[in-house]
């Protein structure tokens, strides 16, 4: 994740502790440093859901699905994943809310002491179940919306679904749930920005994550940006950041799966001579981009109980909950995800040179690695002949910016 309001403003984020190794964490109160990170756990609960959006990566539909981990099996994994400490844990589906123990399953990992996320559609978030999740002292729900009105409902093939997560934001903040909007960048909406942001504005929500689009699942035949309109949406939501920050309004602005905003950002703070460019440089590198999120910094458990390096890349799988819990799978204990994870964390662990060497692609050349890791890894590995080494398609660097040297024509 990319946090432009921390980054272009300076301003103290909640995660400031996970992504940049600065402020506390109740689970490394002395701050975090690159080894004592632990994954950020989205775990999938649920297949069933109750719309069919354009861009699911799951693939999801309103029907049962066999093999989904028993109440005995969800007991065992959030209890393990509180003993291992893990930053964070997300819920989501399909849509969590339509498994029949989904409240059990909140109270329980918060009375774990989990810190808790819900990611839902919102539109069966009603005035009761608004309150129980508070109660439950959920850190944030995260309802995902994909435009204003007809397009969204477009997005998510129902009509009506766009007034449904409208009501489950209003529900939240009518019992001071904090609430955040999640959006997936693609052609269909990005010229719609300024409108969404408004919308932002007016329903008076607190955290935003725009994510770049991960071609998968249903996704996968969905148009990525063009480098112009990432650009473009990077200076819209930049200029929306500092806005904010003059009104005083704290909230969060953050992008994902996209590492060469970072890159990007650095590069406008360098034309503008901006006051915080050293300090975002120093807290980027710390990130390390890709490099550091999936298979290390990011985690999935699948609703069969599978666990992956995100939630996106589901074509390798290092073992399951059901057969051996997810602390030794991800300590590499699986015969399944010794060697793979080796492999996908050396992008991480190798010194810079010697990863930066094995890339293929403009990744190679690139004076940004050290920010941006090769981008999203996933998206890296699914582009044309990419592979584990691969450069990320989704890169809207020019080769200029990549190797800050001016092409001469």
């Amino acid at each position: 994740m990319i946090n432009i309001t921390k980054l272009w403003t300076g301003a103290a984020q909640p995660a400031d502790a996970l992504r940049y190794g600065t402020g506390r964490h109740p689970a490394h109160p002395g701050g975090h440093t690159a080894s004592t990170r632990k994954p950020i756990t989205v775990w999938n609960i649920t297949r069933t859901c109750n719309l069919r959006c354009v861009h699911c990566y799951s693939d999801s539909n309103a029907m049962g699905y066999p093999g989904e981990l028993t109440w005995p099996q969800m007991e065992a994994v959030v209890d393990d994943l509180a003993a291992y400490q893990v930053p964070s844990l997300l819920l989501s589906g399909g849509e969590p809310l339509v498994h029949p123990r989904f409240f059990e399953l909140v109270q329980k990992a918060s009375a774990a002491g989990l810190k808790l996320t819900i990611s839902t559609n919102g539109t069966l978030i009603t005035q009761e179940k608004a309150a129980l999740l508070k109660a439950a002292q959920v850190a944030y729900v995260g309802i995902s919306l994909d435009g204003i009105g007809a397009v969204h409902d477009e997005f998510r093939r129902k009509e009506g679904a766009f007034e449904g997560a409208v009501r489950g934001f209003r529900h939240c903040h009518g019992v001071g749930q904090k609430t955040g909007l999640r959006l997936t960048l693609t052609r269909h909406n990005v010229q719609n920005i300024s409108q969404i942001l408004d919308f932002i504005e007016q329903e008076q929500i607190q955290r935003v994550c725009f994510y770049h689009l991960v071609p998968s699942g249903r996704g996968s035949s969905l148009q990525v940006l063009t480098p112009e309109e990432s650009r473009h949406a990077l200076d819209t939501l930049i200029a929306r950041a500092e806005a904010w920050h003059r009104q005083g309004v704290t909230r969060e602005l953050l992008t994902v799966a996209g590492p060469a905003d970072g890159a990007y950002l650095l590069l406008r703070m360098e034309r503008e001579n901006h006051p915080n460019l050293e300090t975002a440089r120093r807290l980027l590198t710390w990130n390390g981009g890709g490099a550091n999120s999936s298979g290390r910094g990011i985690a999935n458990i699948d609703t069969q109980g599978n666990v992956h390096p995100d939630q996106f890349w589901q074509d390798i799988t290092l073992g399951n909950v059901k057969t051996m819990p997810f602390s030794q799978i991800w300590d590499g204990h699986s015969p399944a995800s010794a060697g793979t994870l080796d492999a996908i964390r050396s992008i991480g662990t190798l010194s810079q040179g010697e990863r930066q060497a094995r890339m293929s692609g403009p990744c190679a050349g690139c004076q940004w690695f050290c920010v941006c890791g090769g981008g999203f890894r996933t998206r890296a590995a699914y582009g044309a002949g990419g592979g584990l080494w691969g450069s990320d398609p989704g890169c809207y660097l020019t080769e200029a910016e990549r190797t800050g040297v001016e092409l001469v024509s």
